[in-house]
């Protein structure tokens, strides 16, 4: 007699749970959803439609012929967030540890095919205990299937990685592939070797919060951008950020109607720029003031916080800010920065974002460290990454641009489409200390009060070039502007620029400095 086939009623049921009610319970008391919760909690209500929720693997070894779990470790489907389609795929940690085999892989494969061809993101929930050693180098075939796909889905459709439990080994490449990476402080990790193989091999003591959290890969490595203190936070922030983003990169970003007037003056940012132009200023109180609704989702807050990146709103168009921070390391352009800043130009080229870019830099930062570290390939990037994009550029010069660092922030030379300047701008070779240093060194040393004499050559220089006259006078600034007019001409620059077209020379692709 042949045995029963089970109901469809049954066979979900047995999906849904999952690695049963005692692996479930104790996911929950580690503070972490399940799977399932996980997309829940990230899509519009009801709106999920799983795919290959009965797939099984097929290796025999090391006992698995006799467990055969329904989905195989792993959540896969499609979904709305606000009533947009994206892709998600959820590794499930109650079954096998959400380890990855070559089954697991094909589903991830799956949706990230379908995600491409339909231009929607995709959203992988990381939560893994690595390869599944059971199947051996099948499931190393599985991880390379999956780099694979996320570099050439990259520039197409929006990736987005949360790491919301262990990530080690292998796994990381995926999400450092992907375009923005979140952690929950806590209860995620990311490393390529854990705390105990570095013990044995180089016997360094380190715990795995310290080695790969939430906190170490926003504020040390730069690896993650974001960081939360739970799941349902985790996945509330991604879906604020799709918010911002078009569905791939033939599309535009969605428009936002607001009641915030686009043309309204800006009061309060009149003297936020200090007279002192050696006195420190955040440069978020410019940010907030211009942008919609005062509400500026800022990207890698905690790393490289000489530089301040996000997307915000003007006029219900999205845009991409790029800032020099004056409260840290007085703004200066160094590794961190660098980077962090050209994979966000890059990041918005390639989904039809505009740039609005503040310049407030003094120059690179200077020292051995820097140097040593490449300075001269990263600052590169940031140069390649401006002089690159196509987008609307729209940059404004609120105090200091000196050198290179002014050429290397959305220059006018480097193809940005508007550029102004508050009249507190400072735009020269170098600032007026170091210039009349070189410039007037043996007339300081005859005078017969050297302070003095300097300083009246200070005076004289920062007339003469630290202002922004002398280069809206060549056509390198487009208009000096009062800043509680920055919101207006912010306004009406992207609306003249929004049809704009431009492409860059034929070509496989460039070979940026990396």
């Amino acid at each position: 007699m042949s045995a029963r086939v089970p109901t469809l009623a049954e066979l979900d049921a047995t999906a849904d749970k999952a690695g049963g009610a005692d692996r479930i319970a104790k996911q929950h008391e580690q503070g972490k959803l399940t799977a399932r919760e996980r997309i829940e909690a990230l899509l519009d209500p009801q709106s999920f439609v799983e795919l290959d929720k009965f797939k099984t693997h097929r290796a025999t070894d090391f006992g698995l012929a006799e467990k055969r779990p329904l989905g195989d470790g792993v959540v896969t489907g499609y979904g709305l967030v606000d009533g947009r389609q994206v892709f998600v795929y959820a590794q499930d940690f109650t079954v096998f540890g959400g380890s990855l085999g070559n089954a697991h892989a094909e589903k991830i494969c799956k949706v990230m095919d379908m995600a491409t061809r339909v231009g929607a993101p995709v959203i992988g929930l990381a939560d893994s205990g690595g390869a599944r050693i059971q199947e051996g180098v099948a499931s190393l075939a599985g991880y390379a299937d999956i780099f694979l796909r996320n570099t050439l889905a990259s520039g197409v459709v929006p990736q987005i990685s949360c790491i919301l439990g262990p990530c080690a080994g292998g796994a990381v490449y995926s999400p450092a592939i992907t375009d923005f990476v979140f952690m929950v402080q806590n209860t995620s990790y990311m490393f390529i070797t854990g705390p105990d193989v570095i013990r044995a091999v180089t016997h360094e003591e380190v715990s795995k919060e310290d080695l790969g959290g939430a906190k170490t890969h926003n504020e040390r490595s730069g690896v993650a951008h974001f960081f939360t203190a739970d799941d349902v936070s985790c996945l509330a922030n991604v879906r604020e950020l799709l918010s911002y983003l078009p569905s791939n990169n033939a599309e535009d970003p969605p428009p936002k109607a607001s009641s915030d007037d686009r043309l309204r003056a800006v009061p309060e940012i009149k003297d936020v720029v200090p007279q002192n132009p050696n006195k420190p200023y955040d440069v978020k109180q410019i940010i907030l003031p211009v942008v919609d609704d005062k509400r500026f989702f800022e990207v890698h807050a905690h790393f490289a916080r000489n530089m301040v990146v996000g997307f915000a709103r003007i006029g219900g168009r999205s845009v991409g800010i790029v800032a020099n921070q004056p409260q840290h390391l007085a703004g200066c352009l160094d590794i961190h920065a660098s980077v962090k800043a050209a994979r966000f130009v890059r990041f918005c080229d390639c989904f039809n974002i505009p740039i609005v870019t503040l310049v407030d830099v003094p120059g690179f930062l200077p020292g051995t460290d820097q140097e040593y570290g490449g300075i001269i390939k990263h600052g590169a990037k940031l140069l390649y990454a401006f002089a690159e994009a196509t987008v609307p550029k729209v940059t404004v010069i609120t105090r200091k641009a000196y050198g290179g660092a002014y050429d290397v922030m959305a220059s006018k030379h480097i193809r940005a489409d508007i550029n102004l300047a508050f009249p507190t701008a400072e735009i020269a070779v170098m600032g007026p200390d170091g210039a009349v240093n070189i410039i007037f060194k043996n007339e300081i040393a005859a005078a017969k009060d050297h302070e003095s004499a300097r300083q009246q050559f200070i005076d004289d220089y920062r007339a003469t070039f630290a202002n922004p006259y002398k280069a809206a006078q060549l056509g390198f600034i487009d208009e000096v502007i009062a800043p509680e007019n920055l919101r207006a001409r912010l306004s009406r620059s992207l609306d003249m620029l929004k049809d704009k077209r431009q492409s860059n020379p034929p070509r496989k692709h460039g070979n940026i400095p990396l």
